[in-house]
C-alpha cells in the first residue's frame, strides 16, 4: 500500500506521496503543493528539502555513512584511484581494465591547454586568488570547444567533456600556482599517471625535476577521493541548478567552483590551518580556544569540529587522520601544528560540552595538515578539494541531464518586505 501523508490547509485536506528511496530514506512528495493550494513550504538552508532523487552517492549522517553508488568510502579510499572512483561515480559501475585503460588514457589526451588560453594566466595578477582563475579559466574552456556547448549532447560528447575537465583542472590549478610564484609552466607528461603528473607540474621547475614520493602520493589520493562527491552540498547543489537551465557543462562547474570558494564549504580546512596557527603563536594554549569556543559571549568558533550533515562522526575524517599521522611518519615530518592539533582534538573528545553537541573532527581538520606538508600553500587548498570534487559535480550534471523528469531550478520564497505604497519623491531631488 502506497505511503500518503495528509495535510490539512484552512479545513481542506490535501494527500501528497511518501517517496522511499533504496536505504529506506522517506521523503514527502510536495511537487503539487502550489498547485493545489496557495501555499508553499518555507525550509531557510533546505537543510529538510530533497531538490531531487538521486544514485550517486548515499549519506548516512547519524550512523557516520558514506558510500559511492553503493560502495563504502572506507573501501574505495583504501583499494581504489582517483581515476577508477572517478569512473565509477560518473558513470555508475566501477569499470573493467579495458574501460579504465581507455579512460585513462583520454586524461593523456586532454591534459595540455589549448596554447591562446596560456595567455590568460599572464594577464591575471599574481596576487590574484586562485579559486578566481580557476573559475574563469573552467569556463573559457567553453569559448575553445563550442562544439561541445550543444543543448543535448550526445553519450559521447558528454565524456569528451567529462575527460577535458578531469584532465584540464590539475593542469589549470599547477599553472595557477606557478603564475603566482613566478616560475615558468611545467607541461603535463604521458608517461605520468594522474596525481604524478600534477604534482610534477607543481613542483618541478626547469632546473630540477620533482621527486615522486609515494606516500604523498597516496596521501593526495586518499583526499581526492574522499572530497570527490557529498551528495547534496553548496557547490554540488549549485551545479544542478545552473545546469538545470541546460547550461553547458563548463559554465555549470564554474559555478560550482566559486560555491566551493567559501570558508563555510571548500575554504575550511584553510581555517583549520589557520586557527592551529593562531593558537601556536599565541603560546598553544589549547584550553583558552577551547574555553572561547565556549563562552556564550564570545563569537570565536573551533574550526574543522562538526558537521551540517554528520551527528556522531565524519568516517572521511578517520581515514585522513590515519593517512596525515603516515605521511608525517614516512617523511619525518615534525610540525608542531600537527602536535597541537592532537592535542586539540583529544581536549575536545573528552569535553562534554563538544559531545553534547556533536561536534567531532571533521575532514577538513587533517587534510589542511597534509596540504601543507606536500608543500601546497594555504590559498591553494580550496583549488585541491575543487580537483577532487569535479567527478561529483559532473556526476551529478550528468544524471540530472539524463533524468526526464528534471525541471529547471526555480525556488519560491516567502516575502516580508513593504506592502504597496505610491511613489514618493526624495526631497532634495
Amino acid at each position: 500500500m502506497d505511503e500518503k501523508v495528509k495535510m490539512i490547509i484552512e479545513g481542506q485536506t490535501h494527500e501528497f506521496p511518501v517517496i522511499t528511496g533504496t536505504e529506506n530514506e522517506k521523503g514527502i512528495d510536495i511537487s503539487k503543493l502550489r498547485g493545489q493550494t496557495s501555499y508553499i513550504t518555507l525550509d531557510n538552508g533546505f537543510g529538510n528539502t530533497g531538490s531531487c532523487t538521486s544514485g550517486i552517492t548515499f549519506l548516512d549522517g547519524e550512523k557516520g555513512i558514506l558510500r559511492y553508488r553503493g560502495i563504502p568510502i572506507e573501501q574505495i579510499a583504501e583499494k581504489s584511484s582517483f581515476v577508477e572512483a572517478s569512473y565509477l561515480l560518473i558513470y555508475g559501475e566501477l569499470p573493467h581494465q579495458d574501460e579504465l585503460d581507455k579512460f585513462a588514457l583520454s586524461f593523456t589526451k586532454q591534459a595540455p591547454l589549448h596554447p591562446d588560453m596560456l595567455g590568460f594566466f599572464e594577464g591575471y595578477p599574481t596576487a590574484g586568488h586562485p579559486m578566481a582563475l580557476l573559475s574563469a579559466m573552467v569556463c573559457s574552456l567553453a569559448g575553445y570547444y563550442p562544439e561541445l556547448l550543444k543543448p543535448e549532447p550526445s553519450e559521447e560528447e558528454v565524456k569528451f567533456t567529462s575527460a577535458q575537465l578531469l584532465s584540464k583542472v590539475r593542469t589549470i590549478s599547477a599553472y595557477t600556482y606557478k603564475t603566482s610564484i613566478g616560475e615558468s609552466f611545467i607541461p603535463p607528461r604521458d608517461d605520468l599517471r594522474y596525481i604524478s603528473n600534477f604534482l610534477n607540474m607543481m613542483f618541478s621547475t626547469k632546473e630540477k625535476e620533482y621527486k615522486i614520493d609515494e606516500t604523498v602520493v597516496s596521501a593526495l589520493r586518499a583526499l581526492l577521493i574522499l572530497h570527490a562527491d557529498h551528495e547534496q552540498n553548496c557547490s554540488t547543489s549549485t551545479v544542478r541548478l545552473v545546469g538545470s537551465s541546460w547550461a553547458n557543462l563548463f559554465a555549470s562547474i564554474s559555478a560550482g567552483v566559486c560555491a566551493l570558494w567559501g570558508p563555510l564549504h571548500g575554504g575550511a580546512n584553510q581555517k583549520v590551518v589557520e586557527m592551529l596557527e593562531q593558537i601556536q603563536v599565541d603560546g598553544g594554549n589549547i584550553q583558552k580556544f577551547i574555553d572561547k569556543a565556549k563562552d556564550p559571549d564570545d563569537h570565536y568558533r573551533l574550526m574543522g569540529f562538526g558537521h551540517r550533515v554528520y551527528k556522531n562522526f565524519d568516517p572521511r575524517a578517520t581515514i585522513i587522520k590515519q593517512k596525515a599521522h603516515d605521511l608525517f611518519d614516512k617523511m619525518g615530518i615534525h610540525d608542531p601544528l600537527l602536535d597541537i592539533a592532537v592535542k586539540l582534538e583529544e581536549a575536545v573528545l573528552k569535553d562534554d560540552y563538544f559531545a553534547e553537541r556533536k561536534l567531532y573532527p571533521n575532514v577538513d581538520f587533517y587534510s589542511g595538515l597534509i596540504y601543507k606538508a606536500i608543500g601546497i600553500p594555504t590559498v591553494m587548498f580550496p583549488v585541491m578539494f575543487a580537483i577532487g570534487r569535479m567527478p561529483g559535480w559532473i556526476a551529478h550534471w550528468k544524471e540530472m541531464r539524463e533524468n526526464p523528469a528534471s525541471k529547471i531550478g526555480r525556488p519560491r520564497q516567502i516575502y516580508t518586505g513593504h506592502t504597496e505604497r505610491d511613489y514618493v519623491p526624495m526631497e532634495g531631488r
